[in-house]
């Protein structure tokens, strides 16, 4: 049920689309592209309220005794972004089983990471010190899905860059489903119907293919900035499905860092593990 609303929610921002650019041509259809705006709206809603009525959590501290406890996605230095520590759910939508969802940024010293302004109007991807960075399996899994073909992009961190990224970029991307928002990515089955997303891979970066069976700390891919991404960064989840456009999120603590609050910095010092042997 939740893939029919997510599928009737993109029809409907196509239609909306669609017939603002036609209404450039017909007069007739100008006035009535409320219509599919509004009905896009309310699925949404829906959609967000239903997986919030069928499987809310707590937010997680760290100390959550509900919170699935698994090794740190990264080593060195980070800062947290969108942390379901700060806020639930972290994204600001349930969609694709973001619910407890974090975003870390790669920020190895002070001033290190590229600011926010209006110039330069975009950054390359190598400007960045996320870029490249190692992923690493938080637990003893298996790959169930695995994609690194989509492109990395500018980043968008000036003023003009991100009202582009709202205004035309998402609203594209989401006529794209869940991978274009996504972008490259892997997943992995923890066992006990519990599931790790990592997202915006680098392209070409993977490590590993489906059907792979992994260590904890073994590396998957590499850092990107692909999908719906404004700078390289690693947006990583629990949740349990496979699947994310039916998934609902799950909590998750890192052992030894915990679940860092919005604009905190952390240390992560695990090593990388070398692949199981054939």
């Amino acid at each position: 049920m939740r893939r029919f609303f997510n599928w009737a929610a993109r029809t409907c921002l196509l239609a909306y689309v669609a017939m603002f650019v036609a209404g450039f041509f017909v007069d007739a259809l100008s006035g009535w592209t409320w219509i599919p705006l509004c009905l896009w709206l309310l699925i949404g809603f829906g959609v967000n309220r239903r997986a919030a009525g069928v499987r809310e959590q707590p937010v997680t501290t760290g100390c959550d005794t509900e919170a699935v406890e698994i090794a740190v996605p990264v080593t060195g230095r980070w800062r947290a972004l969108n942390s379901p520590a700060s806020k639930v759910p972290s994204h600001g939508t349930r969609a694709y089983g973001q619910t407890y969802a974090i975003d870390i940024v790669a920020e190895p010293a002070e001033g290190a990471r590229p600011g926010f302004g209006w110039w330069p109007l975009a950054r390359r991807s190598a400007d960045f010190p996320a870029f490249g960075a190692e992923l690493l399996a938080v637990g003893d899994a298996t790959v169930v899905r695995a994609d690194d073909r989509q492109r990395d992009h500018l980043s968008r961190t000036s003023w003009p860059a991100v009202l582009y990224f709202f205004v035309v970029e998402g609203i594209v991307r989401s006529l794209g489903g869940a991978r274009r928002v996504i972008g490259n990515h892997v997943v992995l089955d923890l066992g006990d119907g519990t599931y790790a997303l990592y997202a915006h891979l680098q392209r070409g970066s993977l490590a590993v293919r489906p059907g792979d069976r992994v260590r904890t700390g073994q590396l998957l891919g590499r850092c990107g900035n692909s999908g719906n991404s404004t700078e390289p960064h690693v947006h990583f989840q629990l949740m349990d499905s496979a699947d994310p456009d039916i998934a609902h999120g799950t909590p998750f603590t890192w052992r030894g860092v915990g679940v860092p609050c919005n604009g905190r910095t952390f240390e992560a010092g695990v090593t990388a593990v070398a692949a199981p042997a054939a």
